[in-house]
């Protein structure tokens, strides 16, 4: 199936970098939100982000003209019926996201590959909710999207070889490397990352080493380009949280329960870089 256009719900930070990745790479993409404010703020990160790429001469005027046609900003969900392949990218919550899904499967024509930009839930339990789930996928982005160069995609049991191989020939054409798992929690990334930053936060809260040494010792000593802290507070504590609580489920292994201080940190709404303080301030 020839992809014209890639349909992206949600314009937050995620929706926005994989709306710009799709325009960048020449593909005519719709993006919506729920609503009018979030919408507009979706789009002027994506202004915002194409200014800097323009300021550091990454882009030319050209460049930029050519990103912005690539692109509409709409309110209706049903303008999606036009879409080749959809990506949700809206807040991580399943209940959320099967009402969604429910709804889209209604709009798009059938053979319509439908994407979940989830890092964590269960894909068949997205896939479930709707007449298709052969062409129900995952498809995780990593932040940055216009940066990171890796897409976690995700199969469940009912995802057809041929909706696998459509979602790896889109996110090569996007110029990302693939790496492709299984629909269990955690997927690849994730199972191995969360135990390394929950046994950073423990140390850390245990008075072992200092926020600093421990940064310090991962860069240094492992060649990490940052320390498992500072990673969290770039991640989001809140969105470390909710993995760690969806591996924990899971697994019942005490290396994913989320260790006391992330739970009062994120209750006190230190969030990490968003919210201007974390492990760090910003």
């Amino acid at each position: 199936m020839e992809i014209g256009t890639v349909g992206i719900i949600g314009a937050g930070l995620m929706g926005s970098g994989i709306a710009e990745v799709c325009a960048r790479n020449g593909i005519r993409t719709l993006v919506t939100e729920a609503g009018a404010e979030q919408l507009a703020a979706g789009q002027r990160r994506v202004s915002a982000s194409l200014e800097r790429g323009r300021t550091s001469g990454k882009l030319s005027d050209d460049d930029v003209a050519r990103i912005n046609d690539m692109l509409t900003f709409t309110a209706r969900l049903e303008d999606f019926a036009e879409c080749d392949f959809c990506v949700e990218a809206i807040v991580e919550q399943l209940p959320a996201k099967v009402s969604l899904f429910e709804r889209l499967d209604r709009i798009v024509a059938e053979d319509v590959i439908l994407a979940t930009n989830t890092s964590a839930l269960p894909i068949i339990e997205i896939a479930r909710a709707t007449r298709r789930p052969d062409r129900v996928i995952g498809t995780h982005f990593f932040n940055p999207a216009p940066v990171m160069k890796l897409i976690e995609v995700v199969r469940s049991i009912a995802t057809s070889d041929e909706t696998l191989t459509e979602t790896r020939s889109l996110g090569e054409r996007l110029g990302k490397r693939i790496i492709v798992a299984q629909d269990r929690g955690g997927f690849i990334v994730n199972l191995l990352l969360i135990p390394f930053l929950t046994h950073a936060i423990r140390l850390y809260e245990s008075g072992f080493a200092t926020r600093d040494d421990i940064d310090e010792g991962m860069r240094l000593g492992c060649g990490h380009p940052m320390g498992p802290l500072q990673l969290l507070d770039y991640i989001g504590l809140d969105t470390a949280l909710f993995v760690c609580e969806s591996l924990y489920e899971e697994y019942a292994n005490s290396d994913f329960a989320p260790p006391p201080l992330l739970r009062r940190m994120v209750s006190a709404g230190y969030l990490g870089k968003k919210s201007g303080r974390g492990f760090y301030e910003y």
